[in-house]
């Protein structure tokens, strides 16, 4: 086994983890929003590709389980064969979200470039609508999806694999800071 692989890849990983506290205010609007939208019984809409869409399903469970927020994903074969075929790949996510958003509700779009045209796509008409919405990307800090948001968390690697370990332990750990927090009483910020 080569521990000096290792060790380099789990120091470069807790430093893009650690980078989480430089975004101490989108964490706080995070939080806000999820406060918001689980007192107006709204709900949250996540979705990614591929391994995007792993981390969705994972956070959509848990946000629903432990914070007590109804979480949706679009992970299901039969919305996104359908829809994409009627709308192209390209509009799928944002045919889908027309049918589902509402005006209360969050989404997430995780895209670990930055540059998947159905995210995009989704992210902008997300915008026009007025709907809250936040991103995870990584790559370049220039992508395209990391300005879109009205939150917008990006992670300085250009490995998927750390990319999107990042976003779920970001995302998880929010939650289970909101949880926590709403469980003992507490004042959020």
């Amino acid at each position: 086994m080569n521990i000096e692989y290792f060790n380099e890849y789990f120091e470069d990983l807790k430093r893009i983890s650690d980078s989480l506290f430089l975004y101490q205010k989108e964490v706080d609007l995070f939080l806000d929003l999820l406060e918001l939208t689980k007192e107006k019984n709204g709900k949250v809409i996540i979705a990614g590709n591929g391994g995007s869409a792993a981390i969705a399903s994972h956070f959509s469970v848990d946000l629903t389980k432990v914070s007590k927020i109804r979480c949706i994903n679009f992970n299901e074969p039969g919305l996104i064969t359908c829809f994409g075929n009627d709308y192209g790949y390209e509009h799928w996510l944002q045919k889908a979200l027309e049918s589902f958003v509402d005006m209360q509700d969050i989404v997430i779009l995780i895209s670990s470039k930055g540059e998947s045209k159905n995210i995009l796509n989704a992210a902008k008409w997300l915008k026009t609508r007025g709907i809250s919405l936040i991103t995870f990307s990584g790559f370049d800090r220039s992508n395209s999806l990391n300005s879109i948001g009205g939150i917008n968390f990006w992670v300085d690697s250009n490995q998927y694999n750390k990319v999107e370990l990042t976003h779920l332990t970001w995302l998880l750990a929010i939650n289970d800071f909101f949880a926590n927090s709403t469980a003992s009483n507490q004042v959020i910020r």
